[in-house]
């Protein structure tokens, strides 16, 4: 039996599929976020304000760690959510000027920030991603506010 595979029904659409998957594959590594742009920040909005304030409290700290306390301009997506106003002030607290438009006028360098914070199994995770770094970790919540529940998750790029 003598099968000539070039002239396979089967195999030629199969062969199609495959390469368009490795060319998505090869282009999706491609893409990044470009240094002057935030991406969407998102929190839900039944986040408990002294959930919001304890889980903001805790992240900005362990960004201070890194960056170091109020040594920069901060540029944040405008956001009236609990952990988004909780998150501002907590970054005014630790030192941080912080500007939502994303222009400033001493021409300071702006770190751009954004966050996210998903509700996984019950618990909060929460990251903060700058251009340099990320910072990742879940939280319980009780009712006056929120506590650790895994250790500080840190990637730093370049």
């Amino acid at each position: 039996m003598n099968i000539v595979l070039s002239h396979s029904r089967f195999l030629r659409p199969t062969c199609i599929f495959a390469a368009a998957c490795a060319l998505a594959i090869l282009l999706s590594g491609c893409q990044s976020m470009g240094t002057e742009e935030l991406v969407s920040s998102s929190a839900p909005p039944e986040i408990s304000g002294p959930a919001a304030s304890a889980i903001a409290g805790d992240m900005v700290s362990r960004l201070a760690e890194q960056i170091g306390p109020g040594k920069a301009t901060v540029g944040l997506k405008t956001d009236t959510s609990p952990f988004g106003q909780a998150l501002e002030a907590a970054l005014k607290g630790w030192g941080y000027a912080v500007v939502t438009d994303q222009k400033t006028d001493s021409g300071a360098t702006v770190i751009p920030l954004a966050y996210v914070i998903l509700d996984v199994d019950g618990q909060l995770l929460a990251r903060l991603s700058t251009n340099s770094i990320e910072l990742g970790r879940a939280y319980s919540v009780t009712a006056s506010g929120a506590t650790p529940a895994s250790a500080l998750s840190l990637m730093r790029r370049g």
